[in-house]
């Protein structure tokens, strides 16, 4: 018998050697954060398809309205303190607070100084918000974008496009959207101080659907004249010539965990 209980005790000491599961706490979600989820499933149709005026309006007026807390962060954060550059990494880091065959809700992370290069968005419609930081912001469009009449034959194939933004943005402006080829559907973001960028992406990126990000070099238009763009010769600062380049070694990317509220029904 006593040999029954000594055992029972050593098996218990054992099983106190495990530490238990520790629950992660569900944390509410606010209306604003909820509503642009909501939102997103009525205005993303699928690939091939643009959300309507309408429905921009609608995602634009909620993104306008969001704040950090929507999605568990705060400016109190180290990362978002100026000056906080960590040498031994300076990725863009990215989470993603929910995604689905429609659409994805994701935040880029970009620390001061840091760099996402000039790429493109392919057959998607994305809304961006910055929720924190100070950020630069260059894009383009296609000046034809259905065709490659505009090529030259260079030593790396360039393709002419149109510049649609070239500024600083603060996280008090307005929500911009870029569409699959209009407004400044290849852009770069640069963050002046520790930035926070929520974007709304419809359809995802998807390799196996076509819809790969390509990265690119932009060079004055003047650099490579040519005498069939006679449109371009008279504002040859709101052109360029971009080249398509293999993925930048800066441009990787690391993914952490969501740990914000998350809406329903993900």
């Amino acid at each position: 018998m006593m040999q029954k209980l000594n055992l029972r005790r050593v098996i218990a000491k054992k099983r106190k050697q495990f530490p238990r599961r520790v629950r992660r706490p569900v944390l509410s979600v606010s209306n604003t954060l909820q509503q642009l989820s909501d939102s997103c499933r009525e205005a993303f149709k699928g690939p091939g398809t643009v959300p309507s005026p309408q429905d921009v309006q609608r995602l634009r007026h909620i993104l306008d309205n969001m704040k950090p807390e929507d999605v568990g962060l705060s400016r109190d954060l180290q990362f978002f303190k100026p000056g906080n550059i960590t040498k031994e990494n300076q990725r863009v880091t990215y989470t993603t607070v929910c995604k689905c065959d429609n659409f994805s809700l994701c935040i880029f992370f970009i620390p001061e100084g840091g760099v996402i290069p000039l790429h493109n968005h392919p057959g998607m419609t994305v809304l961006s918000k910055l929720l924190l930081g100070l950020m630069h912001i260059k894009s383009y469009d296609w000046v034809d974008p259905e065709t490659s009449n505009n090529l030259l034959q260079q030593p790396s194939q360039l393709r002419l496009a149109k510049l649609k933004a070239d500024k600083v943005f603060t996280a008090s402006c307005d929500a911009s959207v870029l569409y699959p080829t209009t407004g400044g559907n290849i852009h770069e973001f640069t963050a002046i101080t520790p930035c926070a960028v929520l974007d709304v992406i419809g359809p995802p990126y998807s390799k196996e659907d076509g819809r790969d990000c390509s990265y690119y070099r932009d060079h004055p238009y003047a650099s490579f004249p040519n005498e069939r763009t006679g449109e371009a010769k008279e504002e040859n600062d709101s052109y360029a010539w971009l080249e398509e380049i293999e993925m930048p070694e800066k441009s990787k990317m690391d993914g952490i965990e969501y740990l914000g509220p998350t809406p329903t029904p993900f």
